[in-house]
């Protein structure tokens, strides 16, 4: 079943149309056809739209558009019970775009990409605002391949102190570090976590984290936790803490 998302003015009663950049992909590369059915997200609800394609066409003003009719309405909610915003400190290459793209399959509401310390990589404004659309436009695709509720925001990248004041008033707040020890406290808090929580996950670039960078997030109300004897590489720590997350929040 393909996925796509749609605005939520788009969905009117029965009558849902499609517009945009989408067409082009349902029409000319799926070769999808009156009758066949799809699934449509708003983004806003968390709501499953299973329509079908009842004919192409144009509006008023010559754009092509996707007529479809509405069939029914999956509620099941396809989100986490908790909002997990994933900071990630900028790693080099192309690292980020396979970061965000697993966060988003993970269940991940927000990846804010974030220079730190030890990030090597150096964007100027030009460069993060190109950065940025690409990442985005990354995060889509993802939430339509996982089959999310909501395309999960990539905002502008922030300064390590930025971060952390966006992160202020979440309900809890994590740091793995390859200093900490004790899987059991590790354990124990994931274990207090509960639905609705809002929570703030921080990973270090290549180079982990300054020691200032600890400290102030120790200020700030972070927990330090370790996530196993291992070293584990920038774009495998948010995988592993989203996973165990998941894990926990869906048992």
């Amino acid at each position: 079943m393909y996925q796509f998302f749609v605005e939520p003015d788009q969905i009117q009663d029965k009558y849902v149309v499609i517009r945009g950049n989408d067409v082009n992909h349902i029409k000319n590369v799926l070769r999808m056809k009156p009758g066949d059915e799809l699934a449509l997200s708003n983004g806003v609800d968390g709501k499953e739209y299973r329509v079908g394609i009842v004919a192409f066409g144009e509006n008023g003003s010559g754009e092509e558009i996707i007529e479809c009719e509405l069939r029914f309405i999956k509620e099941e909610a396809m989100e986490l019970p908790c909002e997990i915003y994933l900071f990630q400190g900028l790693p080099k290459g192309d690292k980020m775009e396979l970061i965000i793209q697993k966060a988003v399959e993970l269940g991940a509401f927000q990846v804010i990409p974030v220079a730190m310390a030890r990030s090597v990589v150096k964007l100027d404004e030009k460069k993060a605002a190109a950065k940025i659309k690409r990442w985005q436009a990354i995060s889509e695709a993802a939430a339509k391949q996982s089959k999310r509720g909501v395309i999960p925001q990539v905002p502008k990248v922030m300064s390590y102190k930025e971060a952390l004041a966006y992160a202020k008033e979440m309900d809890v707040k994590i740091l793995p570090y390859e200093l900490a020890q004790g899987m059991e406290k590790t354990k124990a808090l994931i274990g207090t976590i509960a639905p609705g929580q809002r929570i703030a996950v921080f990973i270090g670039p290549e180079g982990g984290f300054g020691t200032e960078e600890v400290e102030l997030a120790k200020e700030a109300g972070f927990a330090l936790v370790t996530l196993g004897k291992r070293i584990l590489r920038t774009e495998t720590a948010g995988m592993t803490l989203l996973s165990i997350l998941m894990y926990h929040l869906e048992s």
